[in-house]
């Protein structure tokens, strides 16, 4: 990790509405990125950083975050630069993205998600730090977990996929990752995911598929989701595992 990087984070306004506090930091090629924290605990209880799919933003996780909170675990919920809206909360890195004429494709994302990551363990986490991703950025933190090992305690992907150029992008890394695993999507997309979970090589995976129908990307753990209790079971079933 480039610590310049984390030493960038700067921080802006104080508590917003509910469990959140928002704050901003910098990508590598200097975009400010916006992202809010759910930190009702300690900076040693293991932190969450949770990445959105394509077209959102943190708003994804206005109802997942404090779920999270209540099973003894720290969050932070990031705006990328490849984004849109989610539940009312607009991406501001997305729009200054687009205000600075910066690249904002999904892969272009992946720097962005390094940055939060350095600067989690800079300012927020003296625990374990788990890794969390929705659709795209499902793929982009199995990537992560791959190319650096050592970066992270463990990965949540839901609805990942080879959603990139070249195809085996996220398969060659998979290939490499060495901590603990969590992959889920709709029914219906488990195939999209299941070449990827086959590669990775250690023993402790879930590869989740819900009895219901499902949804895709994290929003099938929001109330009222297709199947959302079995999602929810399950994930606490692989974060106990963790302890």
């Amino acid at each position: 990790m480039d610590r310049r990087v984390a030493m960038a984070c700067l921080f802006s306004a104080a508590l917003s509405a509910g469990a959140q506090e928002a704050f901003s930091f910098c990508s590598a090629d200097g975009l400010e990125l916006r992202a809010d924290l759910y930190l009702p605990h300690p900076d040693s209880y293991p932190l969450v950083i949770l990445f959105h799919m394509a077209g959102s933003s943190r708003g994804e996780y206005r109802s997942i975050a404090p779920g999270l909170n209540r099973l003894g675990y720290n969050a932070l919920a990031v705006d990328l630069r490849s984004g849109g809206s989610s539940a009312g909360v607009v991406n501001e890195s997305a729009r200054r993205a687009r205000e600075d004429g910066l690249p904002a494709s999904y892969l272009d994302a992946l720097p962005d998600m390094v940055a939060a990551l350095a600067c989690a363990r800079e300012r927020f986490a003296r625990g374990r730090v788990i890794l969390w991703g929705s659709s795209y950025s499902a793929s982009l933190a199995l990537k992560m977990a791959g190319d650096e090992p050592a970066c992270c305690d463990a990965v949540l992907a839901f609805s990942p996929g080879e959603y990139f150029y070249p195809r085996d992008l996220v398969a060659s890394s998979a290939r490499s990752i060495r901590v603990p695993t969590f992959v889920t999507s709709s029914r219906a997309e488990a195939g999209d995911w299941r070449p990827i979970f086959e590669l990775i090589p250690i023993a402790v995976k879930t590869g989740f598929v819900p009895t219901a129908a499902g949804a895709h990307g994290s929003p099938a753990l929001e109330p009222g989701a297709d199947g959302a209790e079995e999602y929810w079971a399950a994930v606490r079933t692989f974060l106990a595992s963790l302890r």
